[in-house]
């Protein structure tokens, strides 16, 4: 792997399992520049395709989900790894479903149910695009949903 900084090669300090297993995280450093740095090589969920809401197909993206959430998550406090972590195990349940074809509902129902115990806020931003919410009144009710679950 090339340093990111100057573009050179890079050494291998220590190597560990993450992510239950489906990931491995490197600390490596730069033989030119000597600037250390984390890497990650995750296992890619290969084959597995998507049916949109309109019914197209398209192949599963992490990156998708990661936009989603991020943006479910803006101007929130969530360290990185936490986030990274969540979105794994958003993941693990996608590939534990052991299905070629996954619908964008099923992702976003997942999705809604690992953000509920995460960050409410970011929940109830993420279920108003998933669930379309046309009206305040569909939050409010959703807060009471909330509420109760406690």
């Amino acid at each position: 792997m090339k340093c990111p900084v100057c573009q050179s090669s890079t050494k291998v300090t220590n190597s560990r399992g993450a992510d239950h297993g489906r990931a491995i995280k490197r600390r490596r450093i730069c033989l030119q520049c000597q600037r250390r740095f984390t890497s990650y090589e995750r296992i890619e969920l290969v084959g597995l395709t998507v049916i949109k809401r309109n019914g197209s197909k398209e192949p599963y993206v992490r990156h998708k989900i990661e936009l989603g959430l991020r943006k479910a998550l803006e101007k929130r406090s969530v360290i990185e790894d936490e986030f990274q972590k969540l979105v794994s195990s958003i993941e693990n349940d996608i590939f534990n479903l052991e299905k070629d074809t996954v619908s964008s509902e099923q992702i976003g129902h997942i999705a809604l149910s690992h953000l509920k115990t995460f960050d409410q806020v970011a929940y109830l931003r993420f279920a108003s695009v998933h669930r379309n919410f046309k009206s305040a009144r569909a939050f409010e009710k959703e807060i009471q949903k909330l509420e109760k679950a406690k």
